[in-house]
């Protein structure tokens, strides 16, 4: 690679490096800022959910999301393979409350 091509592969990896760097002080600061209480139901719920099998049968980095169909904030409903067009997809998922 050269030119601006390796120049943007490098900020790619300075900001990973750097999101890296957040998460971890983050995971850090956790045992300040929630209460125990809090955090052990959190490990509590981890553990079963590892114990449960799911952990084995989520998808993991580089396999392929089956396609999907759920409702957006107003209620339609939206496909995946609709939002693929024209350049891919971001997803999140959100725990909720513990």
């Amino acid at each position: 690679m050269t030119g601006p091509v390796r120049s943007d592969v490098r900020e790619f990896q300075r900001k990973i490096m750097s999101l890296a760097k957040k998460l971890e002080t983050i995971r850090e600061g956790a045992a300040e800022r929630i209460p125990e209480s809090v955090r052990e139901k959190m490990e509590r719920a981890t553990e079963e959910l590892r114990e449960s099998g799911l952990v084995d049968q989520a998808l993991k980095k580089g396999d392929l999301m089956p396609s999907f169909e759920l409702p957006n904030v107003a209620g339609e409903v939206v496909r995946s393979e609709e939002l693929l067009r024209p350049e891919g997809l971001v997803i999140s998922f959100y725990r909720g409350v513990w």
